[in-house]
């Protein structure tokens, strides 16, 4: 599910000023997840002193996520979603410049893989998701 369909899943499209929205999406590359036939999900970005990368997609209870990212520099990275008003945070690390684990989806969600780089300087990333039979 993209963002913006996801904003309207939510009831919050219509009405709402995406403006401020559309701004910070920009800046902070928000990527789509869209899984290949093999069940995988590869993404590389640069991401800028001072800002993040977030890349997002629609999970169901009893999907098993292998995920491994490596990166040029120390970020501060997390996943997490949103049950209302809560943010919830299935892992979350702090300055990491790379680890793998596997996500077991618990609530059928939108869940995003977030990587802020609160270095002096620009960094590269490298994702790879993997959804486990």
């Amino acid at each position: 599910m993209r963002v913006g369909a996801w904003l309207s899943a939510l009831g919050l499209g219509a009405g709402l000023s995406l403006a401020p929205l559309g701004a910070a999406m920009a800046s902070a590359h928000i990527v789509d997840i869209h899984w290949d036939a093999s069940g995988r999900f590869v993404h590389k970005a640069e991401i800028q002193a001072g800002k993040f990368v977030e890349v997002c997609g629609a999970l169901k209870p009893g999907q098993r996520i292998a995920w491994s990212f490596q990166g040029s520099a120390p970020m501060n990275f997390n996943i997490h979603y949103h049950l209302g008003k809560e943010t919830v945070f299935p892992a979350k690390l702090s300055a990491v410049k790379d680890a793998a684990q596997t996500l077991n989806v618990q609530a059928e969600q939108m869940h995003c893989w977030m990587w802020s780089n609160k270095g002096a300087s620009m960094t590269t990333l490298d994702l790879i998701l993997k959804i486990e039979p």
